[in-house]
């Protein structure tokens, strides 16, 4: 049942961290590699499938609410989206690959949207980015050269 919960718990990290939110999963991917306990393979899936999905619900965010831009709930400022779009519209879907980024990365997930990215284009540059970042972070904690 542990396993379980420290998947489930390293998942929603990593999805919450993909979102508008100011959360991070690095931590915790960090601390179940030096637990030793959970395969490699295992732990860079999840973290990345949960990223991969929270910049999903980034996509969908602009993609099907943009025209709300002007609400005060909306999740970002007129002045952030149109600097993303600016950048989306300037490096076209490449500029995806910075979607691991902080900062920058979420926005740029929701300008995808908003600019009518297609899906399958937006998931793959996405889980590449995403999921190299993890790897990267893994390598890194796990002393690789």
């Amino acid at each position: 049942m542990l396993t379980l919960t420290a998947y489930f718990g390293l998942f929603l990290s990593a999805l919450g961290a993909a979102t508008l939110l100011p959360l991070q999963s690095e931590s915790v991917l960090i601390a179940l590699l030096l637990s030793d306990a959970y395969p490699l393979w295992a732990l860079l899936a999840v973290a990345s499938v949960g990223n991969v999905l929270g910049s999903l619900l980034n996509w969908l965010l602009g993609r099907y609410l943009e025209h709300f831009r002007q609400a005060r709930w909306f999740p970002v400022s007129t002045t952030r989206l149109q600097q993303a779009q600016h950048w989306y519209g300037r490096y076209g879907r490449w500029s995806l690959l910075l979607s691991w980024l902080p900062i920058i990365g979420d926005p740029l997930t929701l300008v995808a949207g908003v600019m009518r990215e297609r899906l399958w284009v937006f998931l793959l540059i996405v889980s590449l980015a995403k999921t190299t970042r993890y790897a990267a972070v893994a390598a890194l904690t796990l002393g690789w050269n």
